[in-house]
């Protein structure tokens, strides 16, 4: 990935979202209170199943490691993103965009495989509840995170290689907020016929598999659902699916949306701001549809906002 003699580009200029000083002030401050809501959202999920008992089943494990996902992903971007609202000059250097890049679709990746495994961890809880733990071991919980941590990472290496082994001679404006591969592939000056080729194929195949695996997955569970007798337990069941389902609806219908799109009907601008969805609004989402949505996450902070209560009451009485 060394600049060598394939760039004669030190740096790159992020375009933005736009050009008004008055529209990017107002963003700064948007952008600042999401991007906030969805760091402090993530690691209070992340702190709260660490320290509740009661949340610590495989579903909540893998929960606890999407919260860990979403907030790294948005952190890759976010903040250069709102520094950048503030300044003149929108610049990051080539070896700082490198790295953006292969954090952003590391992560990206990490999302897509956690929730397919997330819907066959639903399916196996369903399927059979009683044997729900000895099924889904710790160990085979986090063999499976690992796997998709290495993945993502290999994944995310290897398209940044093939991006940064480019030729960038003509221009480095990158039409973006961030150093996404699309932007960056349309200002070579070299061949990106193969970094295309390869770009769709990763994408798709990594879309299309994961989405396969959530899928079936969720034909399973609904036919499992069909099989309980009880109202109630069918009811109990579908809860359980909604929060994860909603996380799903949104992700994979932006990603769809982003990378997926044939040549000729892609748009940079149009990218620009499903981006803005994908990269800064779901990380936020994500934890608010997890609490709002989920029974159990509720009562564990609910429980935890009452013995804080408690400590607090205990400490005042005793001055």
């Amino acid at each position: 990935m060394s600049k060598g003699n394939h760039s004669a580009v030190s740096e790159f200029i992020l375009l933005g979202l736009t050009e008004n000083a008055e529209v990017q002030a107002i963003l700064f401050g948007v952008f600042l209170v999401i991007y906030l809501t969805s760091v402090m959202g993530n690691l209070s999920l992340i702190v709260l199943i660490q320290v509740s008992p009661q949340l610590h089943t495989p579903m909540y494990f893998f929960l606890s490691h999407l919260a860990f996902v979403d907030f790294s992903f948005t952190s890759s971007v976010t903040p250069n993103m709102l520094m950048n609202f503030l300044r003149e000059v929108k610049n990051i250097t080539f070896y700082a965009c490198a790295i953006q890049l292969c954090c952003f679709i590391t992560f990206v990746v990490c999302e897509l495989y956690l929730l397919s495994i997330m819907a066959y961890d639903r399916y196996v809880a369903i399927r059979n509840p009683l044997l729900y733990v000895v099924l889904m071991p710790r160990k085979l919980c986090i063999q499976m995170i690992a796997s998709t941590y290495v993945y993502g990472f290999t994944v995310g290496l290897v398209q940044t290689v093939g991006t940064f082994h480019l030729s960038f001679c003509n221009s480095n404006i990158v039409n973006h907020f961030y150093c996404d591969d699309v932007p960056l592939v349309a200002l070579a000056c070299s061949d990106t016929h193969i970094k295309e080729l390869m770009l769709l194929i990763i994408a798709g195949f990594n879309t299309l598999c994961s989405l396969v695996i959530v899928l079936v997955s969720y034909v399973f569970i609904f036919f499992t659902i069909l099989r309980i007798h009880s109202a109630e337990g069918r009811q109990k069941a579908f809860s359980t699916c909604a929060s994860h389902l909603t996380s799903i609806t949104i992700f994979y219908g932006t990603v769809i949306f982003m990378y997926l799109q044939p040549k000729s009907s892609h748009s940079l601008n149009l990218d620009k701001f499903a981006s803005v969805f994908y990269v800064v609004v779901i990380p936020m989402l994500n934890p608010l549809i997890y609490s709002l949505r989920n029974q159990e996450v509720k009562s564990a902070l609910k429980r935890i906002i009452e013995k804080l209560h408690l400590v607090i009451n205990a400490q005042n009485h005793s001055e």
